[in-house]
């Protein structure tokens, strides 16, 4: 055993799982620097990262040692004189312990939406049918409190809300703070309602007083701006099918036993399965269900060296 540092065994009960957003548009991820962050308080983790809480089943799968490094021979009769990549996978597989939208809209695999109230007697439709009309925000609102006037009485405590724009003909990524959905042709969308519908800029109000809304948490795009508007929410839908790739940066978290902790940080993630669960017996006929999630890591290059790599594995000694 090395005499540098004193040889422990990571002894952990749980994997607490964070997100942050990646900039589809530029491609720019959010990058962890364990160094400077990485004894963090795990209710309080450094922004932006956001906390999706425990996770089960978490397993990482690397591309297999026997095909993924294979021997560069050379001479007669050919020896292996050096090794070379031909291969450079890495997968990741988990269980959230907890239903919400940045879990639905991990493990969805695509367009994560949203289900807006809809209008009277709006037509049936699979993701909702056509939505009530969306309230304009007034001054002063902030991340965490949004100034409506006496509209306030369409809401109340418990009332889910989404915070974002009009859809008027974008093209490209759309959605406020994190893309949540891709629009190829602007004839393809019908819906001023769109951007609202595919947003992750989602809140619940706690409180309502002289016409502000108070959130439970911060709106993840912050403070909105004077062109967005609020509209109330039902729950959640996704849909299996759809072309749209959801992308995350993300770290894996193991708190040990003896105050050392270990940090998988993976900077871009991508799902590569749709909607899923697993079924966890409680006490009959209770069951658990279980968002059920496998990514794809995708590369980076390391500004140390330029290396391209998909994950950052840390150790921090107790």
């Amino acid at each position: 055993m090395s005499t540098l540092v004193t040889g422990t065994t990571p002894m952990t009960r749980r994997v607490r799982a964070y997100f942050a957003p990646v900039n589809r548009t530029t491609g720019e991820p959010t990058i962890f620097d364990a160094a400077g962050n990485g004894a963090f308080a795990l209710d309080a983790p450094p922004a932006p990262w956001l906390d999706l809480g425990w996770c089960n089943g978490f397993r990482r799968r690397n591309t297999d040692a026997t095909t993924g490094i294979a021997p560069l021979r050379t001479g007669s009769p050919a020896i292996a004189s050096n090794q070379v990549r031909t291969e450079f996978e890495s997968i990741v597989q988990l269980e959230f312990s907890t239903w919400g939208k940045l879990q639905m809209a991990l493990a969805c695999g695509s367009h994560q939406m949203n289900l807006l109230r809809t209008a009277s007697a709006a037509a049936a439709n699979g993701s909702g049918g056509a939505a009530a009309d969306a309230i304009a925000l007034q001054p002063g609102s902030t991340a965490a409190l949004l100034q409506v006037g006496a509209a306030s009485s369409q809401f109340a405590p418990g009332d889910l809300v989404v915070v974002d724009t009009d859809y008027a003909g974008q093209t490209g990524y759309i959605g406020a703070g994190v893309s949540g959905a891709y629009v190829r042709a602007a004839s393809s969308v019908g819906d001023a309602h769109y951007i609202r519908r595919v947003s992750l800029n989602v809140a619940r109000i706690v409180q309502i007083v002289n016409g502000a809304l108070q959130l439970e948490s911060a709106l993840l795009a912050g403070a909105p701006s004077p062109e967005m508007k609020i509209a109330r929410l039902a729950g959640f839908v996704d849909r299996e099918g759809g072309s749209f790739f959801q992308e995350w940066s993300a770290l894996f978290v193991l708190e040990g036993e003896q105050a050392d902790r270990v940090i998988f940080h993976y900077p871009r993630l991508q799902a590569i399965q749709g909607a899923s669960e697993s079924m966890e017996m409680l006490a009959p006929p209770l069951e658990r269900v279980r968002l059920a999630g496998a990514f794809r890591a995708l590369p980076v290059t390391d500004s140390n060296d330029g290396e391209k790599v998909l994950c950052f594995r840390s150790y921090l000694p107790g």
